[in-house]
């Protein structure tokens, strides 16, 4: 069953009044973040105008509460850069935190560090990150942009990493659960863009796109000393982790199963891996369960000629025969003649040697054509969304991207409608306008982080020029605080927009 804690209940009327706005900067009260952290109350935000470097920002034991987060912001003034020292931010023992709109860079040990300040029985949990930047590492070894360990219930989204440190993660996990990675953007990393590992469980990790994403792009385990598993005893590097809708070019292998058990790659896109598309390894043999009882259903791999290496690299004690695998589509562009992957059992209802018809090979554009053979092939049902947000059909296509052609939807298309939602973060209501090209057929609908929808805003016939639309409060009154989606439908067109209510 798919838990995840997403947060942000109601909160009354005397503690909106009652929640302060903290201001960092050279000119604020708060010259440092960690400054104002310490004072900081359950419902306040520290809004960050500028940075004044003193060094690593310590921040211990900032706590909301369900139903009053503490939020810490970067003003929309202008880019608010962390840059150099050995960490940038170091949290610990930290609950109910929504961060947004920073950037890092320059770090020379771990970018941002989330911790359970070795309490193992007390973890940072609820932590909500949105809308940041890790940029280029000055470091070289095991040093990761984003290091978490024994963090429960938390959100990684629409944040881009990038340039990471050569013998590192992007994001590394240690003995972390419940968690989701969405619509975030992973380039140029050093050993992986994910690594979730010393009994890491329940983790989705959903909609990401990952380029040239290192050794491993999603390494699901790893090896870790067993001091430092939460909770203690475990006897898996990770379970439970779910890679669904993601498109991954490039890396030397985007998907390694290392000491993992119960976990699934499905509905993914691979296009041309360094060497393997998948490794199935083992690295930590004391006392731990052998890698097994995973699945890889439903993904395109498309691959470049594999003369010098096979599909899957396997290797020692693991169980490769426990595995699933069923309904991919394997295609090698340069080789006509290949005769399929290396497979260690028998795939179900698998697709060999036709072109999944891509629609721009050029730009990452790997929805799928008309006509092409991965559309309606996949096994079902699919609960998620693809990478644009659609359902999946039953049966689903496979492959990251659902086939819409038959709906005549063009999705994600090009922003010709002048479209904004002001205020973004709201309190009570906003206001969305739009300018339309064309007389059109307008409907708005509000969905929650799970890809229900909640409300129907609009529906209705628009004339050509500026329109506006208001969120009435009655409206949003029975939501709770949180992140929603407005999808947009205008004529045939469709356009996804992020929207965060602090009630």
């Amino acid at each position: 069953m798919r838990i995840i804690l997403y947060c942000f209940l109601l909160i009354s009327i005397n503690n909106i009044l009652a929640a302060k706005v903290l201001n960092v900067g050279a000119d604020s009260t708060y010259s440092t973040l960690s400054e104002a952290a310490l004072v900081a109350q359950p419902g306040d935000t520290i809004m960050v105008n500028d940075v004044v470097e003193e060094g690593t920002q310590w921040i211990s034991e900032l706590k909301g509460n369900q139903d009053n987060w503490i939020y810490i912001l970067a003003t929309d003034q202008q880019d608010i850069v962390y840059s150099g020292n050995v960490e940038a931010w170091h949290l610990s023992d930290c609950a109910y935190i929504y961060i947004k709109g920073f950037k890092f860079e320059g770090q020379s040990g771990n970018g941002v560090n989330i911790d359970d300040a070795g309490t193992f029985d007390t973890p940072s949990h609820n932590i909500n990150i949105e809308n940041c930047e890790w940029r280029i590492m000055n470091a070289s070894g095991n040093n990761d942009q984003l290091k978490m360990s024994g963090v429960d219930d938390f959100i990684i989204r629409n944040c881009n990493f990038s340039k990471g440190s050569e013998g590192g993660s992007m994001v590394d996990l240690v003995g972390c659960h419940n968690g989701l990675f969405d619509f975030n953007f992973f380039n140029d990393a050093g050993a992986n863009a994910i690594q979730a590992k010393g009994g890491s469980k329940d983790i989705w990790i959903e909609r990401n796109l990952f380029t040239d994403a290192g050794e491993r792009a999603v390494n699901i385990g790893g090896s870790t000393d067993s001091a430092y598993f939460r909770p203690q005893g475990i006897n898996y590097e990770a379970s439970n982790i779910y890679v669904h809708s993601n498109v991954f070019v490039g890396s030397t292998a985007p998907i390694a199963f290392v000491g993992t058990v119960n976990s699934e790659v499905v509905n993914n896109t691979i296009v041309n891996p360094g060497k393997w598309a998948i490794r199935i390894l083992q690295e930590n043999t004391d006392g731990m369960l052998q890698c097994s009882n995973n699945i890889f259903k439903n993904n395109i791999v498309y691959i470049q000629d594999y003369a010098a290496y096979p599909t899957l690299n396997i290797g020692p004690n693991t169980l490769p025969e426990t595995f699933e695998f069923s309904n991919n589509l394997w295609y090698n562009w340069q080789d006509m003649n290949w005769t399929g992957p290396n497979l260690p059992v028998t795939e179900t209802d698998g697709i060999l040697g036709k072109d999944p018809l891509f629609k721009d090979y050029a730009h990452y554009g790997y929805e799928l054509q008309p006509g092409s053979p991965a559309i309606g092939k996949g096994k079902g049902p699919v609960a998620w969304k693809d990478r644009h947000f659609n359902d999946y059909k039953n049966p689903p296509s496979i492959g990251a991207y659902e086939d819409t052609s038959a709906t005549n939807v063009d999705e994600f298309s090009n922003n010709i409608f002048d479209l904004s939602i002001n205020p973004n973060p709201s309190y009570n209501s906003f206001r969305i306008t739009f300018n339309l090209i064309y007389d059109e057929n307008v409907k708005i609908s509000l969905y929650n982080i799970q890809g229900e929808q909640v409300i129907e805003l609009c529906n209705k016939n628009f004339k050509t020029g500026e329109n506006v639309i208001e969120s009435g409060t009655s409206q949003l009154d029975i939501l709770s605080n949180g992140i929603y989606y407005i999808k947009f439908n205008f004529g045939k067109c469709v356009r996804i927009e992020k929207v965060i209510l602090l009630r």
